[in-house]
């Protein structure tokens, strides 16, 4: 029986050696959005939610490296307290961070992603290097929440304008949410009431 030219096999090098130092061009630019999957929501409703989006995903992660600088540089009275507290919560940051980021990816969009870039675009005051008061610390903390609070009512109004309902409720029930509890937390720990308190012999 005659072989036909389907019948031949192109031969094919394999090598075990790693392919090392690869670059090339970017599949998808920074501040785009691309149409792989069919969310029925329109693409300049995505252009803007993920722009939003990634402001916000920019603040949460300088808030949660705040949190790991805070964690590593409290000192004094409360110090267990607060080192524990400090991790506690950026590990709940960490997980908001993931969501937000896979919330951009979902709906089409490119996540801001390295420190170069979110130190650019975070609207978080950067903190000096060195070690500060517990009192400074907590402070620097809340205004930062606060400007991730502002930043999510703000994202929450207009992702409902615009119908993108899921990302409504990834920022009420997750971020909005999980950051006012963060706040309260720290904010106790602001009230002057001294750590022991004496009581004289007429009391």
């Amino acid at each position: 029986m005659a072989s036909n030219d389907t019948d031949k096999k192109i031969p094919r090098t394999v090598s075990a050696q790693p392919r090392l130092h690869q670059r090339g061009v970017e599949i998808q630019a920074y501040g785009t959005v691309n149409h792989l999957l069919p969310l029925d929501l329109e693409e300049p409703v995505r252009l803007e939610t993920t722009a939003l989006l990634n402001q916000l995903l920019a603040d949460t992660m300088t808030l949660r490296d705040l949190y790991k600088k805070a964690h590593w540089q409290v000192v004094g009275p409360t110090f267990y307290q607060l080192h524990l507290l400090f991790d506690k919560h950026f590990n709940e940051q960490t997980e908001l961070v993931d969501a937000i980021a896979e919330r951009i990816q979902l709906l089409g969009g490119v996540s801001i992603a390295m420190a170069a870039d979110i130190a650019e675009t975070t609207q978080i005051e950067r903190p000096p290097r060195g070690r500060e008061e517990v009192p400074v610390q907590l402070s620097r903390l809340i205004d930062a929440h606060q400007i991730v609070i502002r930043q999510s009512r703000k994202l929450a109004r207009r992702a409902g304008e615009l119908g993108d309902d899921g990302t409504n409720d990834l920022v009420v029930s997750e971020i909005l949410r999980g950051n006012e509890l963060q706040v309260w937390f720290l904010s106790e720990h602001l009230v002057d009431v001294p750590l022991v308190k004496t009581r004289s012999a007429a009391e």
